[in-house]
């Protein structure tokens, strides 16, 4: 036979791990390598940095890579080390110490939902501030020892890295994660088996994987569709953060809400209050309807319990920042479900609209969230009263400051964002109850007991630290990126930790202003040049991929700061992540936000640089409307003074000027003979002891459930008793509500002071009497009076008068009030009807609403 010259069958490839073997005194640290624990205790940290400093950098400050790459030689010589071997045990035993502490079961267990959560730079699960919140809020939970849960996605590619071409062109990277080489774990079922999640799409099933992070005490779930099981167009929806088209995205929500359900009743998790994190949860509530329904409730009663147990964070303060989706779009993955909901396919999606009967208005996770939600909250008190606008046209008949959106305003986990330089400090001096009492600003008053020097040499060393971390970091990327290396070298040298810092390091977005200190280049350049008093100016951040304008923006701040005037004194540090916002929200003096009113819906990188004595300088927009106190930072006024944005902008960029050249610049220099400003330190101490304790995570928590968990969990723990008859009673009773609405009708009425007006100081009784139509005292009446039309105040409603039962007589009933005017002028005013019971929550919970015309 002839012998062929080569003969050989394709390989068939299979993934093969080989995990690096810990000595067993050290297996402890592959426990705290699993836990992100460490990622917001410094000892936890600086254990993991001691084994190997050099591969700890190289690693990117990841722990399980960490313990994968050690060398044999190097686990040997710590297990010998008797030193290194106490401090193993000592934080091992910390972190078991908080491990074993078992949930607080009196506050109401939470299931938190959100597409992004920023824990740690090693878990590429975020982009921007939503997951910084996300992150901190679960790390809070945590150290506060709540019964929480949170459910998002495991992502492939994550959010992209960035870097900027010799031209200043953002460059957006997408790296792969190796999910063997995170801090996470396969979920496996009682077998040893991948648990996998089958979440239905239109006639087939998307079938994810769920891998668990260990947040403290609180258990991540994440989704991820990225397997073998699901077709090439399946796989990517957990590929990016906020990527793909409309479609992907829908999957995306999908998964999300309905998926993070189905994932929970798998893994047996029964939580009571359904937080969604934003919008992109909210068919969470379509999922919990399908089961209520398919227990045996109806729609409407199935409603009730749903509403009762669900909460929705707004965090977009413009309507075009939301959510929406075509109906064809909707309808191709969301037709089935009316028919097992018992309702049409109008009513489904109608509960998306504004105006539900409009058949040309697309479907809005927003208003869908709203409707399906008992409560709704803003992220501070300006946005709460965005929010009540920008979302008043769901409940017509009620102005904004009449509706039931709140607002709890974002703050930070102490913990992850305070440099250790600040934490060692705060332990030397705070009263010792001052981790579990954080809010308390009474114990953060202690800073005035510390030395001015102290705090300077704090403030100096973290600056220090700030310009090393720069110079190592991007050394190596400038030579790369930006050709000329003279240039590059000049600009290194030209870094001078002694200056004066400003930070603006933010998401690109226009509204966030990043131009506006570049209205004047030639008052600018004098300001960054003054030989005796030198300004430093950090920018960082990223634009979105189709930011075209955003993108826009880096590359004018770039090119500015390659010009001769400004190398060195204008900065641009790429691929802004939460190891460079570390570095930054510490070792900057100052921390500029420039945002367009009113379009900072919180803002937290600010209450982050508070933590560290780094003063804000911001317009009053976002948490610095409540934040601000005066002799603690600067503000621009909240206030616009022009409707022409281009004359605003200038405003506000001259005003900045004014106060970095008369009051800040002089402030920061005015040292004295030991060798520092006494008065910048005392404005340190006033931001640290006045502004930091209101900002804080545990504040947040603690407000999320005085103000919204407990009151929600509270009520469905009425509603549900009993095979849910109070649910079941509040459905049937609106239904016979709906039912005789619109045949009630006035049969008489005395309105003669608001037909002909009246005089001050003088009582007039307005009285109408109602045929309820057999309703038996369902209605409630009210006078309604609008401020005069050129009143200044955004907020339209001047008093409401409530008319009380003065009888009835069989279906007729006799409503009055009494109505004293208190000021002259023109009003308008009409006496609004509306159902009244005491077992509902609000009155947008039931927003029927007639105005009595005639």
């Amino acid at each position: 036979m002839k012998i062929k010259a080569d003969y050989s069958n394709a390989p068939q490839w299979k993934d093969m791990t080989i995990k690096s073997r810990l000595p067993e005194q050290l297996r402890c640290l592959d426990e705290l390598a699993h836990n992100m624990w460490w990622s917001w205790n410094y000892e936890a940290r600086n254990l993991f940095k001691s084994l190997d400093g050099q591969l700890f950098e190289e690693v990117g400050h990841n722990p399980v890579v960490l313990l994968e790459r050690l060398s044999c030689d190097r686990k040997m010589a710590v297990v010998k080390d008797k030193a290194m071997m106490s401090r193993v045990k000592d934080v091992y035993t910390k972190f078991r110490d908080y491990m074993n502490v078992k949930p607080d079961k009196s506050r109401p267990s939470i299931a938190y939902f959100s597409m992004e959560y920023g824990l740690d730079q090693t878990l590429k699960i975020y982009s921007g501030g939503l997951g910084m919140l996300a992150g901190d809020y679960l790390k809070e939970a945590s150290d506060s020892n709540v019964d929480l849960v949170g459910v998002g996605f495991l992502y492939r590619f994550g959010y992209f890295k960035q870097s900027l071409n010799m031209d200043g062109q953002q460059i957006a990277k997408y790296d792969a994660q190796d999910f063997n080489s995170l801090p996470i774990e396969r979920v496996l079922d009682k077998d040893g088996n991948p648990v996998v999640v089958d979440v239905p799409y239109v006639n087939y099933q998307v079938h994810a994987y769920v891998w668990r992070v260990n947040v403290g005490r609180i258990k991540l779930y994440l989704l991820d569709t990225d397997n073998d099981m699901n077709s090439q167009f399946d796989r990517p929806i957990t590929y990016n953060l906020y990527g793909g088209d409309w479609e992907n995205r829908l999957k995306q929500e999908i998964l999300l809400g309905m998926g993070g359900i189905l994932m929970l009743k798998k893994l047996g998790i029964h939580k009571t209050i359904f937080h969604c994190n934003e919008g992109h949860a909210a068919l969470c509530n379509l999922q919990r309807l399908l089961d209520y329904v398919g227990s045996g409730l109806s729609f409407n009663q199935a409603l009730e319990l749903v509403r009762a147990s669900s909460l929705y964070t707004v965090h977009t303060p413009v309507p075009a920042g939301h959510d929406y989706f075509d109906e064809g779009l909707f309808g191709k993955y969301m037709g089935g479900y009316p028919a097992r909901l018992g309702i049409s396919w109008d009513e489904l999606i109608g509960m998306g609209r504004q105006n539900p009967d409009d058949h040309n208005e697309r479907f809005c996770m927003s208003i869908f969230a709203c409707n399906t939600c008992q409560e709704v909250n803003g992220v501070s008190k300006l946005h709460g009263w965005t929010s009540q606008k920008m979302f008043a046209p769901i409940w017509k008949g009620y102005y904004p400051e009449e509706n039931h959106v709140g607002y709890v305003t974002n703050g930070v986990h102490f913990p992850t964002w305070c440099a250790s330089e600040w934490r060692k400090l705060y332990d030397a001096y705070f009263d010792p109850s001052f981790m579990e009492d954080q809010s308390n600003e009474e114990l953060w008053h202690a800073i005035y007991h510390v030395d001015d020097a102290e705090i300077w040499q704090t403030r100096m060393a973290l600056k220090k630290k700030l310009v090393d971390y720069i110079r190592e970091k991007f050394t190596q990327t400038w030579l790369k990126n930006q050709g000329d290396p003279a240039r590059v070298v000049s600009l290194l040298e030209c870094i001078n930790p002694n200056a004066l810092m400003i930070g603006f390091c933010r998401r690109f977005a226009t509204y966030k202003r990043a131009n506006l200190l570049f209205t004047d280049l030639d008052r600018l350049s004098k300001i960054v040049n003054d030989p005796k008093r030198p300004v430093l100016f950090f920018f960082s951040g990223k634009a979105h991929p189709a930011d075209g304008a955003g993108q826009g923006l880096i590359k004018m701040i770039f090119d500015i700061s390659q010009r001769p005037e400004f190398l060195g004194k204008i900065i641009f540090l790429e691929d802004y992540d939460m190891q460079l916002a570390r570095r930054l929200v510490s070792g900057c003096d100052i921390w500029m936000n420039t945002p367009t009113r009113p379009l900072e819906a919180s803002g937290t990188s600010g209450e982050k640089a508070e933590m560290n004595g780094v003063v804000n300088l911001s317009v009053l927009d976002g948490w610095w409307v409540e934040g601000y106190r005066k002799g603690a930072g600067w503000a621009l006024p909240q206030k616009r003074t022009y409707q022409n944005q281009a004359y605003q902008d200038k405003l506000d960029a001259a005003t900045i000027y004014n106060l970095l050249e008369n009051e800040i610049v002089p402030l920061y220099y005015d040292k004295g003979k030991d060798g520092y400003s006494h008065q910048w330190v005392k404005v340190i101490k006033n931001s640290i002891a006045t502004i930091a304790p209101h900002y804080t995570m545990k504040r947040q928590l603690d407000d999320y459930y005085d103000k919204f968990y407990i009151k929600e969990a509270t009520r469905f723990k009425k509603l549900s008793a009993n095979d849910n008859r109070l649910a079941k009673e509040i459905a049937q009773w609106k239904e016979e509500v709906a039912q005789r609405w619109d045949a009630i009708k006035v049969v008489s009425k005395d309105t003669t002071v608001l037909d002909d007006g009246g005089e001050t100081g003088v009582k007039y009784k307005i009285q109408y009497t109602i045929d309820e139509q057999g309703l038996n005292d369902a209605i409630g009446l009210e006078l309604v009076i609008l401020k005069p039309v050129n009143s200044d105040d955004d907020r339209q409603v001047y008093k409401v008068y409530p008319f009380k039962l003065a009888g009835h007589d069989g279906n007729n009933y006799v409503y009055e009030t009494v109505f004293e005017p208190e000021v002259s002028g023109t009003f308008r005013s009409c006496v609004r009807m509306y159902p009244k019971n005491p077992n509902l929550p609000h009155r947008q919970d039931f927003c029927y609403v007639k105005w009595l015309n005639e």
